[in-house]
């Protein structure tokens, strides 16, 4: 197997910032200034920088902002706190965006992917969230939006490369684009790009991937790029932003309150507002007051409308010591060899867990003996051999010592209604 096993922090600082990103294998041996680039220009400081380091590199620089959410098409009324405001959170990004372009000198194009967003992320969204899971729609945004149909627009505009302002690297191997870690792990955003297809990664530049998120703030300041260089992160679902989660879910999934069952002793223990408005491992806004706690959420049933809670010291009821993962998109080269100890990622900005895997096609078998808490059917497993990123898939089945612990819970429920 190919030696990848360099060191990007030992990198870093050695680089100057205009040193140009790693080129994938579709653009390799090319010189800057005959790549065409379109850079998806959000509105942040992120893609600002990304945008201003190619242009310093030499590439034949375009940006583009991306609409995908539109609040009143898409009746986004309950929980918008910008419903009233004069100008909607969109169209003030916009004009960060294309603030950030004059001041670069760079050109401007918009593209409208409302109708994508809906069809091939929301609605997605929606149906797991109604068979009680929880997806992770920002996955979904870069699989279907931002590397599916703003690279294809890219492609059937003329240019040669896209280019985003995430937190991660790619290098080339064996003719092969593989996805590595950012040098900023902190800000690392792999997780979310698990999904994406080769024939786009083979054509993207991460112009971000040898830089801290400081350094990011640094030059924007230095640039003075007053809309975006303190400008927050953008949090809350990709593309809609920040939203009391519970009221903007209720514009598509109505309320159905139901009971919290105690799955030691099989008490009620209180009303719930409906059972997909809570994951698993949750311990705020339970609303558990007649009972001493604390309590977290261990399961719901979609079927009963019923959610089953246990205090902190019944952990049991959480932790799994193995997982089956399916609809797997790997980005690896073809005849490459899976390690057999590998780690994993089950959430977003979790320690990576060391596994044990078992490969079968587009599906897995992990196995993590020293366990871990809330790995949930329905969320991404990602997995990493060192600093490259070896792909995602979706958790279908949870384990603890060969039993599937949802079945577990729901069984243990249901001795409940027998009594």
């Amino acid at each position: 197997m190919t030696d990848t096993s360099f060191d990007f922090h030992d990198l870093l600082h050695t680089l100057d910032y205009r040193t140009a990103a790693p080129l994938p294998s579709a653009l390799a041996g090319r010189k800057p200034e005959t790549i065409k680039v379109l850079v998806g220009l959000s509105g942040g400081v992120d893609s600002a920088i990304a945008a201003f380091l190619l242009k310093e590199q030499g590439f034949d620089v375009t940006c583009c902002f991306m609409r995908n959410w539109d609040s009143f098409v898409n009746n986004d009324v309950a929980g918008n706190p910008d419903l009233l405001n004069s100008v909607c959170p969109q169209e003030q990004d916009y004009m960060d965006a294309q603030a950030v372009a004059d001041r670069l000198g760079l050109e401007l194009l918009r593209v409208d992917f409302v109708k994508e967003y809906w069809d091939d992320v929301f609605s997605v969204f929606l149906k797991e969230y109604e068979r009680g899971r929880t997806p992770n729609p920002d996955i979904l945004c870069n699989q279907f939006i931002k590397f599916d149909a703003f690279y294809h627009y890219a492609m059937d505009h003329g240019f040669d490369a896209l280019a985003t302002g995430h937190y991660a690297s790619n290098f080339v191997v064996d003719g092969y684009t593989a996805l590595a870690r950012a040098a900023d792990l902190n800000k690392d955003q792999t997780y979310f790009l698990a999904q994406i297809a080769q024939e786009p990664l083979s054509k993207t530049i991460f112009p971000l991937g040898w830089l801290t998120k400081p350094q990011v703030r640094e030059i924007s300041r230095e640039l003075e790029l007053d809309s975006v260089s303190s400008k927050k992160d953008s949090t809350g679902i990709c593309f809609i932003g920040e939203r009391n989660f519970r009221q903007f879910l209720s514009n598509y999934l109505p309320a159905k309150p139901g009971r919290i069952i105690d799955l030691d002793t099989g008490t009620v223990l209180g009303e719930h507002q409906g059972v997909l408005y809570y994951t698993i491992g949750q311990r705020k806004g339970l609303h558990i007051d007649r009972f001493k706690g604390p309590w977290f959420i261990a399961g719901k049933n979609v079927e009963t409308n019923e959610l089953y809670a246990a205090r902190t010291d019944q952990k049991h009821w959480l932790d799994s010591d193995s997982a089956r993962i399916e609809k797997i998109n790997w980005l690896v080269e073809e005849g490459y060899e899976f390690p057999e100890n590998c780690t994993v990622k089950f959430r977003y900005r979790q320690t990576d867990i060391p596994v044990r895997l078992e490969v079968n096609g587009n599906s897995a078998m992990v196995s993590y003996p020293q366990k871990s808490a809330a790995v949930t059917p329905g969320q991404e497993a990602v997995f990493y051999d060192g600093v490259r990123c070896l792909g995602g898939g979706v958790i279908e089945q949870v384990f603890d010592q060969g039993q599937d612990l949802f079945e577990t819970i729901q069984k243990r429920a249901e001795s409940f209604h027998e009594h």
